[in-house]
């Protein structure tokens, strides 16, 4: 490691535009940590990563990150934390670990994984995300990633009733074949074990592309035999976080064997965890994409650049990104939005100087 490069950390807070709503509840507001590496004489910021752990799904200790990051700042010795057990109950803090050493050995202004993504040759199809509301707010979304041209929208479900939200998912196919519009949903876990296969039927009537997460995450047996009956494919999602052992990860997939995975670099612990998921996945002929977990545009910057570099990516299938419009304050940065695609702007520069770093 090049001796002039000093490292710290800096904290902040983004708030949401409008409360994000999930089955556990509804977000206003999420912190998130960034790690800085900076030349020490000049001061001049080299590289940085996001460390984003979501309370109640990651697997970080939150209450002891900023020891984590003090502690690398401190003795920075990336492989010794990176291939080290310290790092195990800390993923996100890995994820920006790895994130800012990939900045750091390009160099070249936010570019992590040069490809033809970040040339502006390849865009990566996306799904317009819908969060959970009353049914006003979910019609109004899904209005709007219709007139904005979406084949692909993703449907958080089990906040509301049931039957109503079939009844929204029935208003948006009478108007919109699957030939046209593509749903997936998404439950958090919301269904329970004795409920979930009579929902999964229910919901079959709507030519859903997936659902993710049907049932919380740790009922092995139960998911298996949903996955097994299910007449709609099942992504797992949840289910992957804090299963880090490569033994582990494979049995997983050998019992469950779930038709996809939902692939969240920030909460899996990088993009090498990340991509030991899709080679254990691709033998067993199982499905994957990549989502991004609420980062701001600088983790997403990191996923999306690595998304678009996977020589093996599907590029027919919907990638669960954006562009972080979701925040009221957050970075501006290259990623931006042509329809259903997201797109990197080369020549679109950071504002990290405005915004704090």
């Amino acid at each position: 490691m090049d001796e002039t490069i000093k490292v710290q950390w800096t904290k902040r807070v983004l708030y949401f535009k409008t409360p994000a709503g999930t089955s556990r509840g509804v977000l206003t507001k999420k912190t998130s940590w960034y790690l800085l590496l900076k030349d020490d004489r000049t001061q001049e910021l080299k590289a940085i990563g996001e460390c984003g752990p979501i309370p109640g799904l990651s697997v970080d200790d939150i209450g002891h990150i900023e020891n984590i990051l003090t502690d690398i700042c401190r003795n920075f010795h990336p492989d010794q934390w990176l291939n080290g057990p310290r790092l195990e109950r800390f993923l996100s803090v890995a994820f920006g670990l790895e994130s800012a050493l990939f900045d750091l050995q390009h160099r070249q202004d936010g570019i992590l994984f040069p490809s033809a993504f970040t040339e502006g040759r390849y865009d990566i199809p996306i799904n317009g995300l819908i969060w959970m509301g009353n049914r006003d707010f979910m019609h109004e979304q899904i209005a709007s990633k219709l007139e904005e041209n979406y084949r692909c929208i993703k449907i958080k479900i089990g906040a509301l009733d049931f039957l109503e939200e079939c009844e929204i998912l029935t208003a948006i196919r009478r108007d919109f074949g699957p030939n046209r519009l593509q749903i997936r949903v998404d439950a958090n876990g919301a269904f329970t074990p004795d409920t979930a296969l009579r929902k999964l039927q229910k919901l079959s009537a709507y030519d859903l592309h997936s659902i993710e997460q049907p049932i919380a995450a740790g009922q092995w047996k139960a998911m298996t035999e949903l996955c097994r009956q299910t007449p709609i494919p099942i992504a797992l999602d949840e289910e992957l976080i804090g299963v880090t052992e490569p033994e582990a990860r494979q049995q997983l997939l050998d019992e469950i064997q779930p038709q996809y995975i939902v692939l969240k670099p920030s909460l899996l612990g990088g993009f090498r965890q990340s991509q030991l998921w899709i080679e254990h996945a691709e033998k067993r002929n199982i499905g994957w994409w990549v989502t991004s977990a609420l980062e701001s545009a600088i983790g997403l910057n990191a996923i999306a650049q690595w998304t678009g570099s996977l020589n093996n990516i599907d590029k027919s299938m919907p990638q669960g990104l954006g562009t972080g419009e979701i925040y009221i304050d957050n970075f501006n940065s290259p990623l931006h939005l042509q329809n259903d695609t997201l797109c990197y702007g080369k020549h679109m520069g950071w504002n990290y100087r405005n915004m704090g770093i």
